[in-house]
């Protein structure tokens, strides 16, 4: 395989092999590590990738594998998951700050995860990837993963009530 065939292979998912990086890592200069890391592997890899049904997923596979052992081996703590991926569509200031009060807080919530919903909510929510692919990323079954996915999202929502409605019922 030849590296503008490679190049061709791998651009479409590039940017979300970055954003999932982004996402587990927090630092931008972390994640582009871990992108072109795993865009190095892919490459020594390059013969061999016609074996693979969803070179995607393999990508997607190895970035979760690659910043899971980056986490494992600094274990810092002032690493949180950070999203900024959202558009503005310039709504009114009061508005604006009210969505990032809430933003904030779904940001810190999901922090308090155990990773592996991180990473579900990651996949599924934010890069919209369907439950099959998601499965093989993180070798799990897909019914698991709906479970999982539905108990993360019943525990933001009520850490966001208890938030908004200031601990009053």
């Amino acid at each position: 395989m030849n590296q503008v065939v490679f190049i061709e292979l791998i651009n479409p998912f590039k940017d979300k092999v970055f954003r999932l990086a982004k996402r587990l890592l927090t630092s931008t200069e972390e994640a582009e590590d871990a992108t072109q890391e795993v865009m190095v592997k892919l490459w020594n890899k390059k013969d061999n990738l016609d074996a693979y049904n969803n070179i995607e997923a393999v990508a997607m596979t190895m970035t979760k594998n690659y910043c899971l052992d980056q986490l494992k081996s600094k274990r810092a703590d002032n690493l949180k998951i950070v999203h900024n991926n959202f558009t503005d569509r310039q709504p009114q200031l009061d508005k604006k700050i009210e969505d990032a009060d809430s933003l904030e807080w779904v940001e810190k919530i999901i922090g308090q995860l155990p990773e592996q919903l991180q990473i579900l909510i990651q996949l599924r929510d934010v890069e919209q990837y369907e439950f099959e692919e998601i499965a093989k990323i993180v070798n799990m079954n897909e019914t698991a993963i709906r479970v999982a996915l539905s108990r993360a999202r019943k525990k933001i929502r009520e850490s966001m009530v208890n938030t908004h409605s200031y601990g009053i019922k």
